[in-house]
């Protein structure tokens, strides 16, 4: 179909939106595609202020007629729609990588539900729901339905039955360009890799805890600091990089994704601490490309990862946690250093090879 017309609305467009929302345009190349997207900064403005922002700067845009309107969860889809009625009538496909219900409450005595009724109102505006993981999907719900039932009054059962019905998963695929062979030498230390932002939600703390008690146990590794760093991070990197000496590898987030790509291909293990991810696409590109992935029992790693991979979750105890994950890097250096590290797990069929007959259909163009 070589005329289906699709308004893709990107509200706030971070790494991992920008990537997908790319992929799906290079995925369907017979589509006409329209891509409005706002930069990922000011989230709470940005949340709550996007339909006001598009429809005041991007009337023309947004009159043109579609067929189908792709909006990630950020976009105020029930706002845009009533302040262009154009879009009213266009079939809606409402795409969350995350929902505001599974971050922490604000330590405000009377913290803001703004942003989590957004991600509620577009979930409902929208003909066609699709969550990434069913982590996602499962604590929208149950997150909605808490929501609702602080609410005073009026609140009508048929809400709640729409809530407990809301979304069906379809992940984000990922390139077929990062699945390589294994690379990983079978010398040499052991090599780590930590992909993730130094921020609160990955507790990167945890993962420098870990590294810590390998040092004091004796154990051989390397490891590639890859993450962004902010300058509220919980952990002084420069620092860190000096207590470790000659076990750093490469420091800083890679703009290049060949060369991200060969030196996780060359690499052993990657790494994850997280409190907060929907998908985990971070890891899941590290293991397409041949690394095994260490990841705590919890979140949307239960969807994707399997068990033998996931060490035991202690959210609540940082310091036991530091453990587990200790003892699973110290086992894995330790079969590395018989020779027996096991291979990668397979995710294969989370490339967009085998994920595009399922977008396809949620496009209306299969």
């Amino acid at each position: 179909m070589t005329d289906h017309r699709i308004l893709l609305l990107s509200a706030y467009d971070a790494v991992s939106h920008r990537r997908w929302r790319q992929g799906l345009v290079a995925a369907f190349p017979e589509v006409a595609w329209t891509v409005l997207t706002l930069p990922p900064r000011h989230f709470r403005w940005r949340i709550r202020g996007n339909s006001l922002s598009w429809a005041f700067a991007e009337r023309e845009a947004l009159e043109a007629g579609y067929d189908l309107v792709v909006a990630t969860s950020m976009v105020d889809l029930a706002g845009l729609r009533g302040l262009v009625p154009a879009l009213a009538a266009t079939p809606t496909l409402a795409y969350f990588h995350e929902n505001q219900f599974a971050y922490p409450e604000s330590g405000h005595a009377h913290p803001s539900h703004d942003h989590r009724l957004v991600n509620l109102y577009t979930a409902l505006a929208a003909e066609t729901v699709r969550f990434n993981s069913a982590f996602n999907r499962d604590t929208f719900r149950t997150g909605a339905r808490e929501l609702l039932a602080r609410m005073p009054d009026a609140v009508p059962p048929a809400l709640r039955q729409a809530v407990d019905g809301v979304g069906e998963v379809l992940p984000v695929p990922l390139d077929p360009a990062w699945f390589r062979p294994d690379g990983a030498p079978a010398d040499g230390p052991l090599t780590l890799v930590w992909p993730h932002r130094w921020e609160h939600d990955k507790a990167p703390e945890r993962f420098v805890a870990a590294l810590e008690r390998l040092v004091a146990r004796g154990v051989d590794f390397r490891v590639h600091l890859l993450g962004q760093q902010f300058r509220d991070s919980p952990v002084d990197v420069a620092a860190l990089v000096q207590r470790l000496g000659n076990r750093v590898g490469r420091v800083g987030p890679m703009a290049d994704d060949d060369a991200f790509g060969d030196l996780l291909q060359a690499s052993h293990v990657v790494v994850s601490t997280a409190l907060h991810d929907f998908q985990g696409l971070a890891v899941q590109e590290a293991v397409a490309a041949g690394c095994r992935p260490v990841v705590p029992d919890r979140l949307a790693y239960r969807d994707f990862i399997p068990a033998a991979w996931r060490y035991p979750d202690h959210a609540e105890d940082p310091a036991a946690e530091a453990d587990a994950l200790a003892d699973r890097l110290e086992a894995l250096a330790a079969a590395h250093g018989r020779g027996e590290l096991p291979p990668a797990p397979d995710l294969a069929w989370l490339s967009w090879l085998e994920q595009r007959p399922a977008w396809g259909q949620a496009l209306g163009v299969d």
